[in-house]
């Protein structure tokens, strides 16, 4: 049985900014009622030659992968009669542009149903890809092929996007085709307990990139930095991603969020299956029934979902928040990342202690920190001391944080354990990307081919 997406253009117009605002409060919950959503892009690659994966040929392709997932009950979402997503118990597999896999995580209580998840997915993930002949790597950006080697995926919003980046920026088809991110989404209680989150989350944005930074290669040899996936989102499109300087001023909340995303460039319309291409037109005049390739016609709640999901900064709020600044990595740092985030957010006494840390730190502290954290990682400097120090007391509070909730496994543990590599990591001062390069250097004879082995799932 296969599904299909939503057609577009269904259900009542929109007719005012305030029903925008309120579809974004709608997401407000009460602690009681938070969950943890986790989502991870992986490489895959043909096992053979290290080649990346065609939707379709007679060797491993995404479209095998696709169809042999189905067997474990999930469903098939079709676009123009092709799989191109599937879907299960809340759950999703979708693919980028570059024919990456993305599991977005269904929402779970705790940690612990995090870890179960992933371990699950990547269980079928290899079930699948062994029969194949393909693997599946965990990195933030593709190590060896080029931009002319990597597929494209057969999903029309794609083909809209691919057109419109080299507009706007420089790093934009890198983006699309090339990195892979973990992220974390969570929720809110209130528009203030929203702000403090927003401004916690991009304040230490910066702190998750250096301590998961993981793509120091591109076409075969080092790339220059530690973290090519968080550089390259610094010229993809300037008007929908950063760090959100206007979430630090004072009146921040949600109308102010929707007033900066009415600002950013639309991408698409969605109408009878079709993306109409909407690139750089202004929903604001959607709104006044003004846009030019629907003249006459206003938006409708899927429309704003659809120009929500196309805006990309650090930390991006729809009826949740998303924390979005850290590079696909193994299988335990998946479940790190959300582990992170939770314990800073999800207890009032350490969200308290992060806003503390952060709280004076200026806007050009946060730039700093975001471009230093891609090239050097945890030895960024920063005022009198470098990110590792930074990352040392967010992970304390984290874990403080963790051990508050008090959410034991089978064996009586609590969710602190998922943060102990992190630990390690910022106790070294070391990041994944720069053991990747040690051995590059070393054992691997300046090589990137035993990433396949080594960085594999």
């Amino acid at each position: 049985m296969s599904g299909t997406y939503n057609a577009g253009g269904e259900g009542p117009p929109i007719e005012t900014k305030s029903q925008l605002i309120g579809h974004i409060a709608a997401g407000e919950k009460p602690e009681g009622q938070w969950r943890i959503g986790t989502e991870h892009e992986k490489f895959g690659f043909a096992l053979k030659d290290h080649a990346p994966l065609p939707y379709e040929s007679d060797g491993p392709s995404v479209r095998k992968l696709l169809e042999g997932l189905t067997r474990f009950g999930w469903e098939a979402v079709e676009e123009n009669g092709k799989p191109v997503a599937l879907k299960r118990d809340g759950g999703s597999i979708t693919l980028e542009p570059g024919g990456q896999f993305e599991l977005s995580g269904a929402p779970v209580e705790t940690l612990h149903e995090t870890c179960r998840e992933v371990n699950g997915h990547l269980r079928e993930v290899r079930e699948v890809a062994d029969e194949v002949g393909a693997g599946f790597l965990g990195l933030g950006f593709s190590p060896k092929w080029s931009l002319e080697e990597t597929p494209m995926m057969p999903k029309d919003r794609y083909n809209i996007m691919k057109a419109y980046m080299p507009k706007v920026g420089t790093l934009g088809h890198q983006m699309m085709f090339r990195s892979c991110t973990v992220q974390t989404n969570l929720d809110f209680s209130s528009e203030a307990d929203m702000v403090k989150k927003m401004r916690v989350s991009l304040a230490l944005q910066p702190i998750a990139t250096a301590l998961f930074a993981n793509s120091p290669f591109g076409d075969g040899k080092p790339n220059g930095f530690l973290s090519y996936r968080a550089h390259v989102w610094t010229d993809t499109d300037n008007n929908r991603t950063g760090m959100l300087p206007f979430a630090f001023e004072e009146g921040f909340g949600y109308e102010q969020y929707v007033d900066w995303a009415l600002d950013a460039p639309m991408y698409f319309v969605k109408r009878n299956s079709v993306y109409e291409d909407a690139s750089g037109l202004s929903f604001r005049d959607f709104l006044k029934g003004e846009l030019p390739i629907l003249p006459g016609e206003l938006p409708v709640l899927s429309d704003w979902e659809d120009h929500l999901s196309t805006l990309f900064p650090e930390v991006r709020l729809k009826t949740f928040l998303e924390q979005r600044g850290a590079d696909g990595g193994p299988w335990n740092r998946l479940c790190a990342l959300p582990a992170f985030w939770v314990g800073l957010l999800y207890d009032q006494s350490a969200l308290n202690a992060a806003w503390d840390l952060v709280k004076d730190w200026t806007a050009e502290e946060r730039d700093a920190m975001r471009l230093g954290a891609a090239k050097t990682a945890l030895k960024t400097p920063f005022r009198n001391t470098n990110l590792q120090d930074i990352a040392q007391q967010a992970l304390a509070i984290s874990r403080a944080g963790l051990k508050a909730r008090q959410r034991l496994n089978a064996h009586g543990e609590n969710e602190a354990l998922f943060l102990d590599d992190l630990d390690e990591i910022a106790k070294t001062g070391i990041s994944p990307a720069e053991r990747l390069l040690e051995r590059y250097h070393g054992a691997w004879g300046e090589s990137v081919e035993p990433i396949f082995d080594e960085a594999a799932y």
